[in-house]
């Protein structure tokens, strides 16, 4: 007897599932709001070279100030990080008489000036990271990753060995702690390595959030709970929308994404353990006491005896089962190492590893370029929350009708296509443009919120949170490489799409070698896989 037949004598989807839930999707919202935040954290507004003696110029308007200070792009605007080392006067008879000798030309000597008509203050306009510091700027973005990935492979062993709860408690701790520090930066450095810290931390809540949701509800309403999961991400997505609009100021903007947590906090203290954990672990007796609260809570009288009274002899069989199933699959000293140790298992991780890399590596490509659609930059960030939603509804059917491999593969190989078609459609159409772009947001999200379903099922329970942290390890890395491959844009303007659509593509290609898990047992143990 498996623990999914235990699950079904004490209700597989009950009152106590959907508390869980609840209590689980609250974390859930926090994490895109911290992910996506470089989208307005790190914004670089319209900006030009400050020009000295400005106050000598009073007959002249701003924009003639402009003409003689700053040189003109081939496309008409103004530079944004040249000016003119002299006032060229000649320009205000003749515009289109650009100066010949470049030595005229210059980097910025005197710092630069911002429109701050969006954005009241973010990180490029408090340090200037723009021009030849615009990578320092992208690398925010990548730190923070980079402590996600870090986060992936800490978390993803510590759950395993210390429970899901106990570490998704210090995760929220720990995100509260480092958050408010990286509002209170005063250098650029300190930001850095407290948003790194940062993600660290908030990758436990990532990781762990959905294998413990999953962990205690029936087979039939796995797909369900992964999907309502991935939901309040795409919540999150919006929420963030709001609250930088509402908030245009960088260190209360941090402040106002990371206080959440608090009440994340809170709640976490009415989620239990995960029962399948424990009985791995060989907690027989505290894995008894959650599976009865939830009897209780599920209305299910016959189980929901406790052991100090009269015990029934069904009562008693079920309590043997718990005991007969550790013995069968006893505790083990099992780690990352272990993925690799036998064939279909090996197999099954090398796959799915480059799965989730192509899938966070185009989605955060996708989610980090916010501009060229003919939106406000909020209104962006909201529409592509608000895509994500029918997504995860359409892939809710598709998962269950053509099964998680085939919609894991055509999602990625999707949105490659839409991402290589706004390559080639002109710039002035952004009408189309835009909607090429938000089908290709809606496609990324589809294969997210199916890769973070099917990975959970292929691996067994005493591995499942090492494969989440691996394969969470590889999506955090190409999250990490996702902001610097916009900076190939120097070398070629359309090189960073053609980047992005060439690893969706190929990595949907992997998904297809994956075995399929539809309507599959959760697998217990490493012969299970085998």
């Amino acid at each position: 007897m498996k623990f999914e037949d235990l699950l079904l004598e004490i209700g597989g989807f009950g009152r106590f599932q959907i508390l869980i839930l609840t209590m689980l999707c609250l974390p859930r919202i926090n994490v895109p709001m911290h992910f996506l935040l470089h989208n307005f954290l790190a914004a670089t507004p319209s900006h030009h070279c400050a020009i000295p003696h400005q106050e000598a110029f009073v007959n002249l308007t701003m924009e003639e100030v402009l003409l003689i200070s700053i040189p003109r792009k081939p496309d008409g605007t103004f530079s944004s990080c040249e000016m003119f080392s002299q006032p060229q006067f000649h320009l205000l008879l003749n515009s289109s008489l650009q100066p010949e000798n470049k030595s005229l030309i210059q980097h910025c000597q005197h710092g630069w000036v911002y429109d701050h008509s969006q954005f009241t203050s973010t990180i490029s306009t408090q340090w200037d990271l723009v021009c030849e510091q615009r990578g320092l700027n992208q690398a925010t973005a990548t730190f923070f990753f980079i402590g996600v990935t870090m986060g992936a492979m800490v978390f993803g062993y510590l759950s395993d060995r210390f429970g899901r709860k106990a570490m998704l408690q210090l995760s929220l701790v720990c995100s509260v702690v480092f958050g408010m520090l990286s509002a209170a930066s005063v250098s650029y450095t300190m930001l850095a390595v407290t948003r790194t810290l940062t993600g660290v931390a908030l990758s436990g809540l990532s990781l762990i959030v959905l294998p413990l949701g999953m962990e205690w509800v029936d087979v039939q309403h796995r797909t369900f709970t992964g999907i309502l999961t991935s939901i309040f991400w795409s919540v999150g997505n919006m929420l963030l929308a709001l609250a930088a609009y509402l908030v245009r100021e960088w260190h209360w903007l941090l402040v106002a994404v990371t206080g959440p947590c608090l009440l994340s906090i809170v709640c976490l203290w009415w989620v239990p353990e995960s029962a399948r954990w424990l009985i791995a672990k060989g907690q027989v007796k505290e894995a008894h006491r959650h599976l009865l609260r939830c009897a209780r809570m599920n209305g299910r009288k016959d189980f929901a005896v406790s052991p100090e009274e009269d015990m029934p002899l069904k009562m008693y069989a079920q309590r043997m089962v718990l005991q007969r199933e550790f013995m069968e699959n006893p505790r083990g000293n099992y780690s990352y190492i272990s993925l690799f140790r036998t064939p279909v298992l090996r197999k099954i991780s090398l796959c799915s590893g480059v799965v989730w890399f192509g899938v966070a590596f185009s989605y955060y490509g996708m989610s980090m370029n916010l501009t060229g659609f003919g939106l406000s930059i909020y209104l962006s960030q909201f529409v592509f929350g608000v895509i994500e939603i029918p997504a995860k509804m359409v892939m809710y059917v598709l998962v269950n009708r053509v099964g998680r491999r085939q919609s894991q593969a055509w999602t990625l190989i999707l949105t490659g296509a839409c991402i290589g078609a706004n390559i080639v459609i002109p710039k002035p159409f952004t009408s189309l443009r835009s909607v090429v772009a938000i089908m290709g947001k809606g496609f990324s999200e589809a294969a997210f919120t199916t890769v973070f379903l099917y990975t959970s099922e292929l691996y067994p329970t005493i591995l499942r949170q090492n494969g989440m942290g691996y394969t969470s390890f590889l999506a955090r890395l190409g999250g990490a490489l996702a902001p610097l491959v916009f900076l190939l844009d120097e070398v070629w303007r359309s090189l960073p799409e053609v980047t992005y659509c060439g690893v969706a593509v190929c990595s949907g290609a992997v998904a297809f070698l994956l075995p399929e898990t539809l309507n599959v047992r959760l697998p217990e143990g490493i012969e299970d896989i085998e």
